[in-house]
């Protein structure tokens, strides 16, 4: 039998988890700040899902939204800045039995993170990974990022940037072996959670991009879409996310987009007024890398010692 004994016992009865189970100590984020819709979102699909804390890691880089993991009562890993991807593959890659789930920022993955950002959309790891994008450096008191738009003032960007910004969606879609994208904005709270769901139950890499607001350094970056609901254009399919009555009765510019078509996926993205929010792409058919490794049998401390021994081995002077 491969499940664990302690596993069969609890299974024997039904487990209940409730929201408290996955809260841990108060937030620091700022009031306003996008990040707790984040939190929210996240913390019900655990307690919808059943997922058991045992059973689930964050794992984050360093930024606002890497606090992320302080505030699951999960296992996290806080790990160093661009990290927060090949921490999590290696998770991933011993512990195949786990839910594993990343939380970054457009400086910490689009920055300094940028290479691990690339090869892991090209690995395809069964892994939920969420881009809060507020255009800012927040943490570190407003300074420009990668993504911030043209023209942006900031602390580094004194008379405002002079590039464009790079726009995560588009880059994700022209990597090989991209399998899932979606964009989000935290001001729009039952999407939000639709996306963030869809992103768990898919299998391999869920690249989620959430539009973030930051009070403290852009209170108004945002300001022009959440007061008009013409300008965030909802994707909504059978095979992507349905809107609520409710939802569509606001947000009446929609479009039926098939989450399939690469290129009418492309040229989504590279919208950004009316900005997008839904699926923009899913491939079930892309194979996961840690399926390639055949990594599913668990590292066990005996499977351990036994490839540590093997190796040691090779390279010990035994007595005559």
């Amino acid at each position: 039998m491969n499940m664990a004994a302690h596993e069969c016992l609890l299974q024997l009865h039904d487990e209940h988890f409730k929201l408290e189970d996955y809260q841990s100590g108060v937030p620091r984020w700022c009031t306003g700040c996008g990040d707790n819709a984040i939190l929210t979102a996240v913390q019900r699909l655990c307690r919808d899902e059943g997922l058991r804390p045992e059973k689930t890691v964050f794992v984050s880089g360093i930024g606002c939204s890497s606090r992320f993991p302080h505030y699951m009562k999960t296992y996290g890993f806080h790990g160093i800045h661009g990290r927060a991807l090949p921490i999590a593959e290696g998770v991933r890659m011993a512990r195949p039995d786990l839910h594993v789930f990343v939380n970054t920022g457009d400086g910490d993955c689009c920055s300094i993170g940028a290479a691990h950002w690339i090869h892991a959309i090209r690995y395809n790891m069964n892994l939920t990974v969420f881009l809060h994008d507020n255009q800012i450096y927040g943490l570190t008191k407003k300074q420009a990022s990668p993504t911030s738009p043209r023209g942006t003032k900031s602390n580094t960007t004194p008379r405002g940037s002079y590039l464009e910004a790079l726009n995560p969606l588009t880059v994700t879609l022209g990597v090989q072996n991209v399998s899932f994208v979606a964009q989000a904005a935290d001001w729009i709270p039952e999407s939000l959670f639709d996306i963030v769901k869809a992103a768990y139950h898919h299998k391999g890499l869920s690249f989620v991009r959430i539009i973030q607001r930051c009070p403290e350094w852009l209170p108004d970056a945002f300001d022009p879409w959440m007061h008009d609901p013409k300008r965030v254009l909802m994707l909504t399919h059978e095979n992507g996310i349905k809107i609520s009555s409710g939802l569509s009765g606001l947000y009446t510019n929609q479009e039926q987009h098939d989450p399939s078509n690469m290129n009418r996926a492309r040229e989504i993205a590279s919208c950004i007024d009316p900005i997008p929010v839904g699926i923009l792409y899913r491939n079930e058919e892309v194979p996961c890398y840690e399926d390639l490794r055949r990594s599913k049998v668990l590292r066990t401390t005996e499977y351990l010692k036994a490839g540590l021994d093997s190796e040691l081995d090779k390279v010990t002077v035994w007595p005559e």
